[in-house]
This record gives structure tokens, C-alpha cells and sequence, in this order.
């Protein structure tokens, strides 16, 4: 591992099925604990290992945007909204590393609950030869944080690759995972989607200008997605 530090750039992917207070609160801490040169949010079109998402890929996109327009260290990225069919992971990180190039430390972030699955993703032991991993927590699941709790075929390719300081990663360009220490808000976006449901309120759990594109676009309300 090379001394030498190099930029790092995160990439935050998820359905954000709609974007709150949890997804923005991990980017935040995560850009302080890192050290990101770049942060962009990176929302999935179909994801293969996980249900449709209620809302459509154009009303989750305008969601990440609203979101974040206030904040000038994240970025959204809609290229895997531009594309047709299951979303691949792999494929948008081969893009990223094309752009970027070896001399940059790539990190994808991604939930607990999907970091458990990682050895059902399309080719998912290359994603190592393509970036880091940083691994946050999800409220109720803290225990898979835990490189003991997983699958052996995921545990044999991952024992050798955690490091518990974030400045490692920044000297290499790919293949560690960070468990990052961030805040746990007890907000999911399935409650989000069940209040709205339901017709109570979700006010405080995601920002007020989203709140209002979802009242606006009559989402998750069984109208029109």
C-alpha cells in the first residue's frame, strides 16, 4: 500500500425511494470523516435484488436533486437512470474508474443490508479491483457490521480487506471497506412510503422541499407514481 495519499471520491448509490434525513445525514458525516474530493448520489433505475421502487426513476431523480441543491460538496449523478433494464453496479463502476483512472481512491457507499447480499451482485468480486467499500450502518441491523456475520464465500474475499481508519483509504485506489461510525437516524424510506400511505404525516423525517414534490406529484399515495 503506497504512502502517498490520492483523491478520493465517493459515490453514494441506493434506490432512494425517497431520499431523507438518514441518507443525508451519512453523506454529510462521511464527507468529514473521509475527506471526500468529490461526493455524488447515485440513484439506481431498476435494481435487480430488491423490489420496484414505488416511485418512478424520473420523480426519485428530481427528489436527490431538490435534496441536495443547497449543498455545494454533493452532486447528483443520473447515469444509471439514462440506461434501460436492471441496474448493474458493476457496469456504472467500470465508468467511473474509465473516467477517473487508477490514480484515484474510488469508494462506493452502501447500507448494511446490502453489503450482507454483496455475494449475490453481478460480478461482485470485481468490484474490488474497482473501489473501496464504506459500509454504514442501518437502525436494527448493527450486528452485520460484523465481518463474522457473513456468508463464508463473502467473508473468505473480504477477511483480508477491512481497515478501521479512513485515511487508508485514500493510499490505494480500490479494494478495502471501511464500517463508517455514522449516526443511526431510525428513518427508513419504506415507513416514509407506508405513512404516506396511510395518509399521515412524514414531515421532519425528510426535507421540506421533497415533502412538498411528493404532496405535489401525489406519490406513494396510490395516485399517480
Amino acid at each position: 500500500m503506497s504512502k502517498d495519499k490520492i483523491p478520493v471520491v465517493g459515490v453514494y448509490g441506493g434506490t432512494f425511494d425517497p431520499i431523507h434525513y438518514a441518507h443525508l445525514r451519512v453523506a454529510e458525516e462521511l464527507l468529514d470523516t473521509v475527506g471526500f474530493r468529490q461526493f455524488h448520489f447515485l440513484p439506481s433505475s431498476e435494481p435487480r435484488l430488491r423490489d420496484i421502487p414505488g416511485a418512478s426513476k424520473f420523480h426519485r431523480k428530481m427528489m436527490v436533486q431538490l435534496a441536495i441543491q443547497d449543498n455545494e460538496r454533493f452532486s447528483l449523478d443520473s447515469r444509471e437512470m439514462n440506461r434501460s433494464g436492471v441496474t448493474r453496479t458493476v457496469e456504472t463502476l467500470r465508468e467511473y474508474r474509465q473516467q477517473f483512472g487508477n490514480n484515484t481512491a474510488l469508494c462506493f457507499v452502501m447500507g448494511a443490508d446490502a453489503f450482507v447480499k454483496l455475494h449475490q451482485w453481478y460480478c461482485w468480486q470485481e468490484l474490488f479491483q474497482l473501489c473501496h467499500l464504506i459500509i454504514v450502518g442501518r437502525p436494527g441491523n448493527k450486528h452485520v457490521m460484523s465481518p463474522g456475520t457473513l456468508v463464508q464465500e463473502l467473508k473468505n474475499e473480504c477477511e483480508m480487506r477491512w481497515v478501521t481508519n479512513a485515511n487508508e483509504l485514500a493510499c490505494q485506489s480500490s479494494g478495502l471497506i471501511f464500517a463508517a461510525n455514522t449516526t443511526l437516524l431510525e428513518i427508513s424510506a419504506t415507513k416514509i412510503r407506508t405513512l404516506i400511505s396511510c395518509n399521515k404525516s412524514v414531515r421532519y423525517l425528510l426535507p421540506e422541499i421533497v415533502y412538498d414534490y411528493i404532496k405535489t406529484n401525489h406519490l406513494y399515495d396510490g395516485e399517480d407514481n
